[in-house]
């Protein structure tokens, strides 16, 4: 019996596999030529990632069941939701320059408005206003003042003297016919008195709470709302790091003034922070603002030109990450840095240490022993060594409690804002930075950074290599909080 030979079966056309040659997949992906460079993973790094995983606490709630200690499963099982819940779902950032070019080129300012998604506004007149003796009475006589509107995103709203003031002179406008909306934060403003609530309420000020913590809406219990930001007729508007609350009364003096910076900006700049506010408020009331009492048509008489970056991780918008980043980036000759919560992840170290590297002059100044909150602190002190190894010079402030929010890069773009220099702030919080691109401005934050760096003690890395066991055991402690600090 003949066979005949076995003919291969040619598959349909569209069953059979597209092979890529090798040159065409390599030109699909990203530009070779600015590796990013990643720093090396410390081993308490992967054991920290561990313990802060999901699956890590439901493997431990499966192991209390298998050796009968069933009575702890529930816990661990509870622990599991929470890392869930409260960690930031984002995979890490990646900053790729494909060309070089400094702050002082026309590329940075275009590349910050395209990643931003804002354009860097003309027609501006700021002021910088130092410490409560300087901002709280400019507040004042700017809301007292208000004819048409104000509208306020707050994460602090405290009950406190100042406080009590604000919400007198907001009463008295609402009173007038001046239309008065206030956001607050749930959980940065959970002390507020019923009794200012009531006093706002009752002149016909509407008050609202940015996600306050419900069991519906625990999925998003951990985004708060950290912008501070007093609007007012839809022109002038205040914005730094200073909430409503005593504490930030005085000229930081003493430990029971607090070192803080906020800015009064008039102009076309006002309005995206109008904007924030707006989609925040109707995130949580479903009330879409409009008109010219909200959006008026302002002169541009100003000139100063002025960026108002607003970050967010509704959308994926993390801005204020991206923002650091990039001038870091960018920087040629110098970067100061004043921050009370200097937690920066792995990738911005690396790039502070490449910018250390090229010759940039890099210095920092943050909350010394005076921090409020020691999570912060220890989360800080832990990564300085790295930092201090790459030739940045690190100071902590003396005389107070240190809160100001700000970036000055090459003597000609800074940035104030509420934004933190930490996971929280750039992942997880509505945060709002405006930014400046004048030199005269720049200069004169630039001064003023240097006046707070002569009240500062500067870290030695011997000193903090000599740091003892307890200290360290503290650090790794915080650690396992690093991202909600």
């Amino acid at each position: 019996m003949s066979t005949r030979p076995k003919t291969r079966r040619k598959r349909p056309r569209q069953w059979r596999q597209i092979n890529f040659p090798k040159r065409g997949i390599y030109r699909l992906s990203p530009n070779p030529r600015r590796p990013i460079r990643q720093r090396a993973v410390e081993l308490w790094d992967r054991v920290r990632a561990s313990i802060r995983s999901t699956l890590f606490w439901v493997a431990v709630a499966a192991i209390f069941v298998a050796i009968g200690w069933r009575y702890l499963a529930p816990l661990a099982l509870v622990i599991a939701v929470a890392v869930f819940l409260f960690r930031p779902h984002l995979k890490p950032l990646v900053l790729r320059i494909d060309d070089d070019f400094s702050t002082d080129s026309a590329e940075f300012l275009s590349t910050l408005a395209g990643v931003s998604g804002v354009p860097l506004l003309g027609g501006n007149s700021v002021r910088i206003l130092n410490n409560g003796d300087e901002f709280y009475p400019a507040i004042l006589e700017a809301v007292r003042g208000a004819q048409f509107s104000i509208t306020m995103e707050q994460y602090i709203f405290a009950t406190s003297t100042i406080s009590r003031e604000f919400a007198e002179a907001c009463a008295e406008r609402a009173r007038a016919g001046v239309s008065v909306k206030l956001l607050v934060d749930a959980v940065g403003s959970g002390s507020l008195s019923a009794e200012i609530v009531r006093l706002l309420r009752s002149a016909g000020c509407e008050l609202r709470w940015f996600h306050p913590i419900r069991w519906y809406n625990l999925h998003r219990v951990n985004n708060r709302t950290h912008r501070k930001s007093i609007i007012i007729d839809g022109q002038i508007a205040f914005t730094g790091g200073a909430g409503l609350d005593d504490h930030w009364r005085g000229n930081a003096r003493n430990p029971n003034e607090w070192r803080d910076l906020q800015v009064r900006l008039e102009g076309p700049a006002v309005t995206p922070l109008q904007t924030g506010f707006a989609l925040n408020w109707l995130l949580t009331t479903g009330e879409v603002l409009t008109g010219p009492r909200y959006y008026p048509v302002m002169d541009s008489e100003g000139g100063v030109e002025v960026q108002t970056v607003l970050s967010s991780p509704k959308g994926d918008l993390y801005a204020a990450s991206v923002l650091h980043q990039l001038a870091i980036c960018c920087a040629r000759q110098c970067i100061y840095i004043t921050n009370p919560y200097f937690v920066p992840s792995n990738q911005t170290i690396a790039l502070l240490e490449e910018a250390a590297a090229r010759g940039v002059d890099i210095k920092v100044i943050v909350a010394g022993a005076h921090s409020d909150s020691w999570w912060a602190r220890m989360n800080s002190v832990r990564l300085y060594g790295a930092l201090l190894d790459a030739g940045v010079e690190i100071y902590e402030y003396q005389p107070s409690m240190l809160h100001q929010k700000t970036m000055i890069v090459d003597r000609i773009w800074a940035t104030v804002g509420t934004a933190n220099f930490d996971d929280r702030s750039f992942l997880l919080n509505e945060e709002s930075n405006v930014c400046f691109y004048d030199p005269d401005l720049v200069e004169q934050l630039r001064q003023i950074f240097f006046e707070d760096l002569a009240r500062s003690h500067r870290v030695e890395a011997a000193s903090w290599r000599r740091r003892g066991i307890r200290h360290r055991l503290g650090e790794m402690a915080a650690s396992l909080l690093q991202d909600q600090v």
